[in-house]
């Protein structure tokens, strides 16, 4: 038997009258074969073609992604773009218990929801596994010294001697401040929620023989 096309009453009733014993247009998994008579309806059809519609649905529960990946042939064309379908051998006598993969609507509504759920749990696992985003900071510090005899070198050696979590030191130099005194220009990155800038600004100040004060030249969140 073959069905012509699918759009018109005859071909809708042959297609529906097909698909009462058959699961998919070609063997026991769908095909590009489905997908030829997919396309060409277009939409579920309306009205008594109860098959057909069950049919549809479940197709359409694929994404286009995995319907892509179906292998076999698509159906050879008829004049006009229709495709055609030939009956398969019917099956062997011991093959009639087989459990009809379709059953009624709401075991073709299940099945549609569990299909569902089960995408939504792996995109849900997946986007879990992905690292949280921690937040940072530039911070370049002004250190000013008391007077030109302070020992600069000395000083910057005591500052990187701070080790808190989070805080990463970077590179330092010498800014002329007038008088022949320098101040320590020093860059750290710091993890915004386990570094206190003000907490920072307090431990080097403790370095009351060399700093005079401590600013904040400039702070930029990466």
């Amino acid at each position: 038997m073959a069905f012509g096309d699918v759009k018109t009453p005859q071909g809708l009733k042959e297609l529906n009258n097909f698909l009462a014993d058959n699961s998919y247009i070609s063997g026991y998994a769908p095909s590009k074969a489905d997908l030829s008579v997919f396309d060409a309806l277009g939409k579920a059809p309306a009205g008594d073609f109860v098959n057909v519609a069950r049919w549809y649905r479940h197709i359409a529960s694929f994404e286009a992604a995995e319907r892509s990946a179906w292998t076999g042939a698509p159906l050879p064309q008829l004049a006009g773009g229709k495709p055609t379908v030939a009956a398969p051998a019917k099956p062997a006598a011991d093959d009639d218990d087989d459990v009809d993969l379709f059953g009624s609507d709401d075991e073709e509504d299940a099945e549609a929801e569990r299909i569902k759920q089960e995408r939504v749990a792996a995109y849900a696992a997946k986007k879990s596994k992905k690292p949280a985003l921690i937040a940072k900071s530039s911070v370049l510090l002004d250190v000013k010294p008391w007077d030109d005899e302070t020992d600069m070198k000395e000083m910057e050696n005591n500052v990187r001697t701070i080790e808190m979590d989070g805080l990463l030191w970077g590179a330092s130099k010498l800014v002329p401040v007038g008088y022949g005194i320098n101040k320590l220009q020093i860059m750290c990155v710091i993890e915004d929620d386990k570094v206190s800038i003000d907490l920072l600004q307090e431990k080097i100040e403790e370095f009351e023989d060399f700093v005079q004060s401590v600013d904040i030249a400039a702070f930029n969140k990466i």
